[in-house]
């Protein structure tokens, strides 16, 4: 009997990288993204769809291909894969959204050694037909995503009293004394911010902490 595409086993490959299995808070990956591209919400939530997209759509391709792959070479085909669509994302980034291209640097690029990326393509991919494996990878990418958004936020409205670029600390606050916490905008506080959620996480997910 066919399974159905949102069967149960499905769902949890989306749901999972949410919580039990983060690729930032659990596997502890992609961290150097947490710290360069969070200072702002924007940036960071065209970082998290660019990375859903990549991740995604590798994913599948990788999976349709997976029986036609030599071994030897599957890891040069992978980054081929995922090379191309970065250099999509770039483009179009370029040409639609350029200023958070500029914000984002070399960043985009850097996506093609995204261990999260390949680590999924080497663990599910390869070994799963397309449907799954495209669920694995919007699950994942989604999960990573949302750590980038959640640090992203909390960065730019501490740091400097906005959200996506606008002013949402009353000016009021400001005349009374308030100041932005300067310490939001530097790459230590990504850290900081990643470690309390990853504590927040183990307190409410007791399995997730080891039996010594």
């Amino acid at each position: 009997m066919k399974e159905p595409l949102f069967s149960v086993k499905n769902m949890q490959l989306l749901k999972e990288p949410f919580n039990k299995n983060n690729p930032i808070t659990v596997q502890v990956l992609g961290i150097c993204s947490v710290l360069a591209v969070t200072v702002q919400l924007k940036p960071s939530v065209v970082m998290a769809l660019s990375v859903v997209f990549v991740m995604g759509f590798s994913n599948l391709i990788v999976s349709f291909l997976r029986k036609t792959i030599p071994v030897r070479i599957r890891i040069i085909l992978q980054l081929m894969v995922i090379a191309s669509l970065v250099i999509i994302v770039d483009q179009v980034l370029k040409a639609f959204l350029f200023d958070v291209s500029k914000q984002l640097s070399v960043f985009v690029g850097l996506i093609i050694t995204n261990c999260i990326i390949m680590g999924r393509l080497e663990a599910f991919a390869l070994q799963n037909k397309p449907w799954p494996s495209l669920l694995d990878g919007l699950g994942n990418a989604a999960g990573y995503g949302a750590i980038l958004v959640i640090v992203g936020f909390l960065r730019e409205l501490f740091g400097s009293g906005t959200i996506w670029g606008y002013q949402v600390v009353p000016q009021g606050l400001f005349n009374i004394g308030y100041e932005n916490n300067g310490l939001f905008i530097l790459p230590p506080m990504a850290l900081i911010i990643v470690g309390i959620i990853i504590w927040i996480q183990r307190y409410k997910n007791r399995e997730l902490i080891e039996e010594k």
